[in-house]
């Protein structure tokens, strides 16, 4: 079984879906905290609903982002999997250095296009045919680390930002829980840029 951090900045849907798939027995694994750099996340509000440790760590409190992640670190402590949901700071590269386990991260685009923020209104803007998410390890750069899982949805003529992130939302909420639950079974191998799957044979 594994142990997952998470760390989320909103409502925590994805947080959920990850939740809902343990609870079926889809994932071998718990949350074993959460922590918010808002004090109103509804992530926060999701997990002391489930008897589950979280915090909200407030930026403002710490003279630079390198104590506040050192704090967020110490809260963390062991675990074997760190989950992004929703989280959204940009890591410094002390964190993920220091980080105890692999950090994973859902993005609402198809990478490496759109990366960073409004990802669903730069698929709009831009008039690509299928926008989508994906699910990827976190590296130093931004939204570039290997590629777990991808997820295609169509762009309609009439979508905007929002309608467009609602349907991509609902394919989030499969890929994500998928590919902890590969990670949790020890079938991500990461060689290079490449995430190949183990094969039990």
């Amino acid at each position: 079984m594994i142990k997952i951090a998470v760390l989320a900045s909103g409502r925590g849907s994805n947080m959920a879906a990850i939740m809902e798939a343990i609870e079926r027995g889809d994932i071998d694994g718990e949350i074993k905290i959460v922590l918010s750099d808002k004090e109103n996340a509804g992530a926060l509000e999701k997990a002391t609903a489930k008897g589950i440790e979280n915090h909200w760590v407030n930026p403002k409190s710490f003279a630079d982002r390198d104590s506040y992640e050192q704090e967020l670190l110490r809260l963390i402590g062991e675990c074997d999997l760190i989950c992004l949901a929703g989280y959204m700071k940009i890591l410094g590269e002390g964190f993920i250095a220091n980080a105890p386990c692999p950090i994973m991260n859902i993005h609402p685009a198809l990478l490496p296009a759109f990366p960073g923020l409004h990802g669903q209104r730069q698929a709009v803007e831009y008039g690509v045919k299928i926008a989508g998410c994906t699910v990827h390890f976190v590296d130093t750069g931004l939204d570039s680390g290997p590629i777990i899982l991808q997820a295609a949805v169509n762009v309609l003529d009439d979508d905007t930002e929002e309608t467009l992130a609602a349907r991509i939302l609902l394919e989030e909420h499969k890929i994500y829980p998928q590919a902890v639950k590969e990670f949790a079974r020890g079938e991500l191998i990461v060689d290079g840029r490449i995430v190949k799957r183990r094969s039990f044979q």
